[in-house]
């Protein structure tokens, strides 16, 4: 039932005018940065030949690329995410989902799958980007690899903000704004909570606060490290807010 109601939401982004437009002006924004920095790195590429250990495209390219990305994700997820179930609410067809024989968690899961299947796909174009010049220059697979898989957990986290903040109205506008504020929060409050409880001592707290702290997350994976914290956060973070939006649901149907 859970693959059904994600297939189901798939197909509905694909149906989307609103997904395509999302998907173009990312597609717009992350291939002009691609070529920006593609630029640059052909111009001082003759000085780095001079360095005992000069960075590749992969570092000078490829990294501030998916730097692009997942700061456009971080606006374009609860664009997407609004409608998961505010419209549903709006509309409502949530009454008829919530009387048919599936639980919470199923349609939560369902359509955070959804969601997240559509999302890899925008992962998987700008990861082609790079790859178009594995004919031209060296690339480093491990670094490349490593930023595919700190943006697809932190793309996770994005969808499963948004899709708690969806729960909480009827209005998916309103929805949008709360997921947004709430990510941009996580980013701002997140860090400096985690830096002042480090410079205290308090490293078991501020391990803790780095749940709430997607981007620091994304890091060490930006710099090709496999660092297990960072993917613990990660999923914490994912895991934390799809319990949350499976709670409200179920409060909302115990009030009709």
């Amino acid at each position: 039932m859970i693959l059904t109601i994600a297939g189901k939401e798939l197909k509905g982004l694909f149906a989307s005018p609103l997904a395509w437009v999302v998907l173009t002006v990312m597609q717009v924004i992350t291939g002009y940065a691609f070529l920006r920095r593609l630029d640059d790195f052909l111009q001082i590429q003759p000085q780095l030949t001079s360095m005992a250990a000069p960075p590749g495209a992969t570092e000078m390219v490829a990294a501030p690329v998916f730097g692009t990305a997942a700061a456009l994700l971080m606006f374009a997820v609860p664009v997407l995410a609004m409608r998961l179930i505010a419209e549903e609410r709006r509309n409502q067809t949530m009454v008829l989902l919530m009387s048919a024989p599936v639980s919470m968690t199923d349609i939560v899961l369902g359509k955070f799958l959804g969601l997240t299947a559509f999302l890899m796909g925008v992962i998987a174009l700008v990861a082609l980007m790079p790859l178009s010049l594995a004919g031209a220059t060296r690339l480093d697979y491990g670094l490349l690899a490593g930023l595919v898989a700190g943006l697809a957990l932190l793309v996770a986290g994005f969808v499963a903000v948004s899709l708690y903040a969806s729960c909480l109205t009827v209005h998916p506008v309103a929805a949008a704004l709360a997921a947004f504020a709430a990510l941009l929060g996580m980013v701002l409050i997140g860090d400096a909570a985690g830096d002042g409880l480090r410079t205290r001592g308090w490293t078991v707290a501020a391990g803790f606060a780095q749940v709430l702290s997607p981007i620091k997350n994304f890091e060490p994976f930006g710099k090709g490290m496999l660092d297990t914290h960072a993917l613990v956060c990660s999923v914490l973070l994912v895991a934390v807010f799809l319990t949350l939006a499976v709670r409200q649901l179920d409060a909302q149907r115990l009030r009709g």
